[in-house]
């Protein structure tokens, strides 16, 4: 039996042609093999949204009532406290539950568009970020942004992805 590791909730249905799943899944797997996690033993839960319900989930909780392409929710704060320094890796005899994730059609496909990037590359980079925030990454201070940018890179590299920045 293949244990899934992403639990997809398609609100657009716009994702499902999209092939979201895949994607999602195979950013998802590169992601914790590349962290030193073993994909098995973790879960992450997907919101395929459009818009409207993304800008309703970042008023509120990010107090900014627009779209954006992608957030997350990790189910625990993993983020450490000294800059530049990767977080420390979950326990894996804890709760398999990494956290939620949310994306948006539109958002993605217009920037997709804008930066003259197939769909598929756009969503696995965001399904890529979105991972690593759940795992304690951010880009709020400058050496975590190079960190996670540095780490992005390197896991779509092993995709064969070009380099999104």
């Amino acid at each position: 039996m293949c244990h899934l590791l992403i639990d997809l909730l398609i609100e657009d249905p716009r994702w499902q042609e999209a092939g979201l799943q895949d994607l999602a899944e195979t950013a998802a797997l590169a992601t914790l093999t590349h962290i030193g996690l073993d994909p098995g033993e973790w879960e992450i839960a997907v919101l395929a949204c459009d818009d409207t319900r993304i800008a309703t989930l970042n008023a509120a909780f990010r107090e900014k009532p627009t779209p954006t392409n992608v957030l997350s929710w990790p189910s625990e704060d993993r983020a450490p406290e000294t800059a530049g320094v990767a977080p420390a890796l979950p326990d894996p005899g804890g709760d398999p539950e990494l956290g939620d994730i949310a994306i948006a059609y539109d958002t993605c496909t217009r920037e997709a568009a804008e930066q003259a990037k197939p769909l598929d590359h756009h969503v696995t980079h965001l399904m890529v970020h979105g991972v690593l925030h759940l795992l304690g990454y951010d880009h709020i201070r400058d050496q975590d942004a190079t960190l996670m940018e540095t780490t992005e890179a390197a896991i779509l590299g092993k995709l064969g992805l070009p380099d999104p920045y």
